[in-house]
């Protein structure tokens, strides 16, 4: 019974927050909504016994996803200060989401204790670990059968991530943060201070 309700909630719940990070206007509601949404993704397949896919939904898409809101505030013209303005406004619909996120956290825990959903008897015949847990079983094939193409995609993510920093690297504001060591230890302190002598009335002359 808890485990048929907890799908429906899930199921409903990424449905309904992917429907919402289509139509919002704003990105970073957009973003949100898509965490909530991967969140509900992960409970749906702890529910199914996949564990080790909603491990990977939560920690490598939310963590990409924390990933593309850098880039969606680096590539934007975002005004912080109205997003600050509106954080006060917010605070309690926050709270409620993350409460219930934190109910939705414990209910997922307690229908995996009861049992998880039966989609059938697998024979276990391709399994390289027989007997063993399903991480197991994708450890055993992503570093043993198929380890050249993991790397070439650990290659390819890496390309992509390097280009992305490129591609967001602006000059001009790193230029004025950067100190020319060589030239402050060449200076004298006849070069340091100036004494002047300005008349009453005139002024500092720049």
């Amino acid at each position: 019974m808890i485990q048929a309700f907890a799908f429906y909630l899930f199921a409903g719940l990424v449905i309904a927050s992917g429907a919402v990070t289509i139509l919002a206007r704003n990105p970073v509601h957009s973003v949100l909504w898509l965490i909530v949404a991967f969140f509900n993704g992960a409970g749906l397949m702890v529910l199914v016994g996949a564990e080790f896919i909603a491990m990977l939904l939560v920690i490598v898409y939310v963590g990409a996803v924390a990933v593309l809101f850098l880039f969606v505030v680096m590539m934007l013209d975002i005004d912080f200060a109205e997003l600050r303005a509106g954080f006060i406004k917010n605070f309690p619909l926050g709270i409620a989401i993350a409460l219930v996120l934190l109910a939705e956290l414990v209910l997922g825990v307690g229908a995996w204790r009861a049992g998880a959903i039966a989609l059938g008897t697998p024979a276990g015949d391709a399994a390289p670990l027989l007997g063993e847990s399903n991480i197991e079983n994708i450890g055993a094939l992503l570093y043993g059968r198929y380890l050249f193409l993991f790397e070439s995609a650990g290659i390819i993510l890496l390309v992509a991530m390097i280009g992305a920093i490129v591609l967001t690297h602006r000059g001009s504001r790193a230029a004025r943060g950067q100190q020319d060591i060589a030239r402050q230890n060449a200076r004298k302190p006849s070069e340091a201070t100036i004494n002047t002598r300005p008349e009453v009335g005139q002024g500092i002359q720049l």
